[in-house]
């Protein structure tokens, strides 16, 4: 043996290099390789506990209050861009999220000589989920986000202060930074875990304090999911024996007196849980309660759900309340009504599809409202309610995973799914977003045909006449002549076109005129434009009918507006100020199918057809609320043009002249919200420009040249 230390003792310096690199990729391997049987063995071990007892012989003791390591305060203002080292990412050719997750260790206080965190059933099953997914790499030098094996998803059982100095000890951590962190029950006591920069991955986020793309938003999970038996296809077709349930103890008692009301008002269509006694918990959630109804019998908690068509979901008094995935996995539609609340996995789940939001000011009229919601609706929302539950919440593993997705998405965007993607159902029936079902790219041939509403203003219409003739694209136009107190000009007394051109006068003066599905109207795609938008150059237009071709089931056009919730008067208000945001394209210059023409005459909710008539404003808005409630997608606006009123038209001549005219359309977005009963239309920051249009190229070069700015 000494011979041998000493002919070692005379190798070269870099076989010594090369021995000692050896040496630790055999250690890391062998590390990598418990690890990972650690957490499948004990996994399986455990399952039948609700916490798992840790192998002491594959960890170390670590006491606490003998490291001077500290984590910083929780960074308020950390986002995607500067709080994760992107360039971790995407290394070696991995074109995907990869993740490294910590051997499991015990954390001991020396102070108190407790366990920090002993490991829950649930927590290994996130690691073994994560572990046993394609996103786990075994190697932290190829890993973009690293997971500690450190149990805080109940926030309420454990000690902020060694858990934060535990986080602090992990190899990797870098003040938090591509570290990421299950909470999913917080503290109720508002503590905030200090995790300065690490990603957190946690349940009852609020709008103030959720970090909008950087934090994620998950259900508060519930181990009785695991025992809810799958409901047949029959019970989640139908209206159901009560229309509205609610869980009385779970609720702040300030809303107490309100559902009380609602109860006595509504005795048949409400039933009301009370005096709810727990028996058994797991993972500090209640696992089999039963409460007495409002009728006087005893009901189990939650399978009572199954018997509502709607179940509120409102604020809990505990931080740990599950009700939300307990009301979707018994296919009860929630009616959500928590102002501030980021809704689980809301960056990619559309829940307007499968739920009910109202402000909590209005829930004294909550069964006014549902009474008026129809079958057919209720059958759409009970039915992707079903899906996406099985889809995204079933167990921790789909809630896990889903997590990671997104998190990629975010990473990789190039890689992401749309949100359409993400909320179609991938089995046999038609997806209820969209009725038309249309190609991807209408036919060009047909081009569109510009219908033009107009009364009294004869050169400004000749004029725009004149222009749109001159467009490619255009096949025909129709002039609705709304002036039933004067004959419209001869056709003589026209412009000479080469384009067909029919006018029609109506026999009522009402804007809801321009929309009328006219017998004229050959073509997929129509025009609506106002006779003094006579601004707009050939190759706005053209431009404008190909983006429309791209999406023809949308509303394409020029000048946009957005609608903003007013906290003061607690109403929607319609703003015109130039935003980057926008949910609306006014119809007075926009594109869209003929199919809305006939939905808007014969198929519009409520009598908003009839007020827009007797009040002679707001169609464009009704227009909006119409397509985005169907398709439940946003309009889109083209080119950055943001002054569509010609300079020698008079204010005295336009109804927006009117002082009342911003109030009256402040109060609509209210009235077909409220006839709706959600607000249906969509905010997108998007513009669509033609190709190279900012570019330096040479005009020649660019298909569409007379786009104008400003």
């Amino acid at each position: 043996m000494k011979k041998l230390l000493a002919a070692i003792s005379h190798r070269s310096e870099r076989f010594q290099t090369s021995v000692s690199y050896i040496i630790i990729i055999v250690l890391v391997i062998c590390g990598v390789s418990i690890v990972h049987n650690l957490i499948n063995v004990q996994n399986e071990a455990g399952r039948s506990n609700n916490k798992v007892p840790l192998d002491l012989d594959h960890v170390r003791e670590i006491l606490l209050s003998n490291s001077n390591e500290e984590t910083r305060e929780r960074d308020a203002n950390c986002r995607l861009w500067d709080c994760v080292n992107l360039y971790k990412c995407g290394q070696k050719g991995h074109d995907r999220l990869t993740i490294y997750v910590y051997p499991l260790q015990e954390y001991v206080d020396e102070d108190s000589g407790k366990t920090v965190s002993i490991l829950t059933r649930e927590y290994y099953q996130i690691l073994e989920a994560v572990v046993r997914s394609r996103y786990y790499t075994p190697n932290p030098n190829e890993a973009c986000l690293f997971l500690p094996s450190i149990d805080v998803l109940n926030g309420n059982l454990v000690k902020p202060s060694a858990v934060e100095k535990a986080l602090a000890l992990q190899n990797y951590w870098d003040n938090g930074e591509n570290h990421i962190i299950f909470n999913m029950i917080p503290r109720t006591d508002g503590y905030v875990l200090k995790t300065d920069r690490a990603i957190i991955l946690g349940g009852g986020f609020d709008t103030w304090a959720y970090r909008n793309g950087f934090d994620l938003s998950l259900p508060i999970y519930s181990p009785t999911q695991q025992n809810i038996a799958d409901l047949s296809a029959k019970s989640t077709h139908l209206p159901r024996r009560n229309l509205l349930i609610v869980v009385l103890p779970n609720i702040y008692p300030k809303y107490h007196n309100q559902i009380h009301t609602l109860f006595v008002d509504n005795p048949n269509e409400v039933l009301m849980l009370d005096k709810c006694v727990t028996h058994t918990k797991e993972f500090s959630i209640k696992n089999t309660m039963h409460c007495n109804s409002s009728r006087g019998k005893s009901v189990d908690y939650p399978r009572v759900f199954e018997k509502g068509t709607f179940c509120l979901y409102c604020h809990s008094v505990n931080s740990d309340e599950s009700d939300l995935m307990e009301i979707l996995a018994y296919n009860c539609i929630p009616v959500i009504a928590v102002d501030n609340s980021v809704l689980p996995f809301e960056d990619v789940l559309d829940w307007s599809l499968f739920s009910l939001k109202i402000r909590e000011a209005e829930m004294h009229a909550l069964v006014k409202k549902l009474s008026t919601v129809s079958h057919t609706k209720i059958f759409e929302l009970q039915r992707q309610g079903r899906w996406v539950y099985h889809r995204y919440f079933k167990d921790l593993n789909a809630i896990t995973l889903t997590a990671l997705e997104i998190l990629e998405n975010r990473i990789f965007p190039h890689k992401a799914r749309s949100v359409m993607d993400w909320n179609k159902p991938d089995d046999n029936y038609r997806s209820t977003f969209n009725p038309l079902f249309l190609p991807i790219i209408s036919p060009k041939a047909q081009g569109f045909t510009a219908v033009i509403l107009t009364y009294d203003r004869v050169e400004s219409l000749f004029t725009l006449i004149q222009k749109l003739a001159l467009v490619p694209s255009l096949q025909s136009i129709l002039v609705i002549w709304n002036n039933q107190n004067k004959m419209p000009p001869h056709l003589s007394s026209f412009p000479t076109i080469s384009k067909p051109l029919k006018v029609i006068q109506t026999r009522a003066n009402k804007l809801s005129n321009r929309f009328y599905p006219y017998n004229e109207i050959e073509t997929e795609a129509i025009l609506t434009i106002d006779d003094d938008i006579n601004m707009l150059t050939t190759d706005e237009l053209d431009f404008g009918y190909e983006v429309w071709r791209e999406f023809p089931d949308r509303i394409v056009g020029f000048p946009s507006r957005i609608h903003v919730w007013d906290n003061v008067s607690m109403h929607w208000r319609y703003e015109s100020e130039w935003t980057n945001q926008i949910s609306m394209v006014l119809t007075g210059a926009a594109f869209h199918h003929k199919f809305w023409s006939h939905m808007y005459t014969y198929a519009m909710p409520g009598n908003i057809k009839d007020w827009v008539d007797q009040h002679m404003n707001c169609e464009d808005i009704a227009m909006n609320f119409l397509v985005a409630n169907i398709t439940n997608k946003p309009p889109i606006k083209v080119t950055p043009r943001k002054k569509f009123k010609c300079p020698e038209c008079t204010n005295t001549e336009m109804l927006s002249a009117d002082l009342n005219h911003m109030r009256e359309r402040s109060a609509c977005i209210d009235r077909f919200a409220s006839i709706y009963g959600r607000m249906p239309l969509r905010s997108v920051e998007f513009r669509a420009d033609p190709v190279l249009f900012r570019d330096n190229f040479p005009e020649k070069l660019k298909r569409f040249n007379d786009v104008g700015n400003l």
